[in-house]
């Protein structure tokens, strides 16, 4: 079993450099477990309050059950992933059922700073994007999937994303094994990813 961390930014292009890999190769080889889907429960607080949460902050990620689920994955065991959404700040009461497959990505902004994690990792990947178009795909997407007007965008941009990225993410990417510059854009690193990936397939198969 093969499992890639790819971490980096918010904006950068992980999510679109883990689909073109996942295109390049066959279904249901590769399981997808996202960052995202680990960000603590907050039911417990007022919603104003759930709507200023800071995630750009590792303490935000509940990376104890993360890690244990990789582990159990690595295992051949099937985990209960959670699900998260934004719009709430909460966790559903259901969870989705994933199987363990040859090729595990683990995908998010901060999977690099914990380094019980980080071990549990075969390749490491920090995909790198300027500033400013970092920031042109966090305006595009806050709006349209998180309901949130371009002043707030911007508001939290300055006072927790840009910070919080100086301060915990770009530091993580002295770990990295692979840099990827310019994101999804990056055809040559994407095909170098996914020849990698695809010879362990192959191991597997043989």
């Amino acid at each position: 079993m093969l499992v890639i961390g790819i971490a980096g930014g918010t904006g950068s292009g992980k999510t679109t450099v883990v689909k073109r890999i996942l295109d390049s190769l066959p279904v249901g080889e590769v399981v997808v477990i996202p960052q995202d889907s680990y960000y603590r429960d907050n039911s417990h607080l007022p919603l104003e309050e759930r709507l200023e949460m800071n995630f750009d902050h590792p303490s935000s990620i509940e990376f104890e059950l993360l890690t244990e689920h990789v582990g159990q994955l690595k295992k051949g065991e099937s985990i209960e992933q959670p699900i998260y959404s934004y719009l709430t700040c909460t966790r559903a009461k259901e969870t989705i059922t994933i199987l363990p497959r040859h090729v595990i990505i683990v995908e998010g902004i901060l999977i690099l700073t914990n380094p019980e994690l980080r071990e549990l990792m075969d390749i490491k990947i920090f995909v790198d994007a300027d500033a400013d178009d970092r920031l042109s795909r966090v305006i595009t997407r806050d709006i349209v999937e998180r309901g949130r007007s371009v002043a707030k965008v911007l508001d939290r941009y300055e006072k927790t994303v840009k910070p919080m990225h100086l301060q915990f993410i770009e530091p993580t990417k002295r770990y990295a094994d692979i840099i990827v510059p310019q994101g999804g854009n990056n055809s040559v690193a994407i095909t170098i990813l996914s020849s990698i990936v695809e010879k362990n397939l192959q191991k597997h198969r043989q």
